[in-house]
């Protein structure tokens, strides 16, 4: 059996597993002979002359693209049921690629492809057959257009639009949660076989993230991931032909993947009390110092609020948060005094303002700490008690008399003498 027997076996077997793509498509042109009605014409004597129905006799046929034999691919055979096989007729070929890509022996009608063919650049050609008398040159069958389909071969792997996708989720999604969709594309023919069937995978990113393997859509695959534990997620994932099977083609893609923060930590004070001092003669509004709660999320989310909830001092100390440095600066309210008092207490809390429902569960969003603040003392000076005196002297008093006595005192504590 020669080289050519085997590969038209081959192919009529395959074109029995896909008829609808093996079909070498044609449609004739109008026959512009006069016909009558009856199927007879007569001729100048009068007599009856039957005509012989003619046609061309089509064999089904497909061409595979990317030939690699080493001879001319075979196509099919053009065959007019004139043909008697004596050599009197002659098959002409025209159309798309006639002469340079296919060729036709004009005494049997074979047809050959005379390179490899490519589907994806031309998935058909249109040629038209003719077949003529060699002696008369005159056409014994109608000039008739046929199609040549291209059968696809798996020669194209998917291949995706980007090579490094970037996308987010926010942290602790639920698991299933969509993350972003990837798709490949494949330049084989759809509509025949699995060649153009892709089905992904994930080759990285696991347990993590999970892909649909029809849809490439990357989804969560673990509750509770935490931003704060690791922030950053490298994804592969694979998109590869013939369903996925053994022996398809694949692509790879790149996906990173950040999650965002949300609300999931409440601030905290990095110790429980706070000492703070503060000169007693310190004029209203004066700043003491400051407190600061540290809170493991970003942004907005990180926002505290700072308030004075309890305490001794809270007539005495107001508190105003910075927004800048998330600082709450505690301030005089009213004028201190040593003396009076030398020690106040205060309960401080800072609270998130920004609260995610979802997140309660994990709450209170809000911390308290102790702030104890000393008042210094400051030496003051001594108070008389009038502020002017009135004595009265005789003109001839003796030195070293008592005339009167002034008082003073000092505001400060009893270790301090006025002299």
């Amino acid at each position: 059996m020669t080289i050519q027997q085997v590969l038209l076996l081959l192919l009529l077997w395959m074109w029995l597993l896909h008829p609808g793509h093996t079909e070498l498509l044609f449609r004739r042109t109008p026959d512009l002979r006069p016909k009558n009605s009856g199927g007879r014409s007569s001729g100048n004597d009068g007599k009856a002359i039957h005509r012989q129905k003619r046609g061309w006799m089509w064999n089904q046929f497909f061409l595979l693209e990317e030939y690699t034999g080493s001879d001319y691919q075979y196509v099919g055979k053009l065959h007019s049921d004139q043909d008697k096989g004596d050599g009197s007729l002659k098959y002409i070929l025209s159309g798309d690629g006639a002469g340079t890509l296919f060729i036709i022996d004009e005494k049997t009608g074979d047809i050959h492809a005379t390179r490899r063919i490519d589907r994806e650049e031309k998935a058909f050609y249109t040629l038209r057959a003719q077949a003529i008398n060699r002696r008369t040159l005159r056409p014994v069958e109608p000039e008739s257009e046929f199609v040549i389909k291209i059968h696809d071969i798996n020669d194209n792997e998917p291949t995706f639009p980007e090579e490094i996708y970037t996308a987010s989720v926010p942290e602790m999604s639920v698991v299933g949660t969509s993350v972003v969709q990837v798709t490949a594309t494949d330049a084989d023919d759809p509509s025949y076989g699995n060649s153009a069937r892709v089905i992904y995978s994930i080759l990285q990113g696991q347990p993590y993230f999970s892909v649909e393997p029809e849809t490439g859509i990357i989804r969560t695959a673990l509750p509770n991931m935490n931003r704060e534990n690791r922030e950053q997620y490298q994804v592969v994932i694979q998109a590869k032909d013939m369903g996925g099977q053994m022996g398809g083609l694949s692509g790879t893609t790149t996906v990173n993947i950040t999650l965002t923060d949300v609300n999931d930590n409440p601030p905290r004070f990095p110790q429980s009390t706070i000492h703070l001092r503060i000169p007693e003669s310190s004029p209203v509004g004066t700043a003491i110092g400051s407190v600061k709660a540290t809170d493991a999320d970003t942004g907005k989310n990180a926002e505290v609020e700072y308030r004075i909830i309890d305490g001794d001092g809270t007539d005495m100390f107001d508190i105003v948060t910075q927004k800048d440095t998330q600082e709450g600066i505690i301030t005089v309210r009213k004028p201190l005094d040593y003396e009076t008092r030398r020690l106040y207490t205060l309960k401080v809390e800072a609270e998130n303002t920004h609260v995610d429902p979802r997140f309660y569960y994990l709450g209170p969003f809000k911390d308290t700490t102790i702030v104890k603040i000393s008042v210094e003392d400051v030496d003051e000076p001594p108070v008389f008690s009038r502020s002017s005196y009135l004595f009265e002297v005789h003109e001839d008093i003796e030195l070293g008399t008592i005339i009167g006595t002034v008082m003073a005192r000092d505001p400060d504590s009893a270790s301090s003498p006025i002299r």
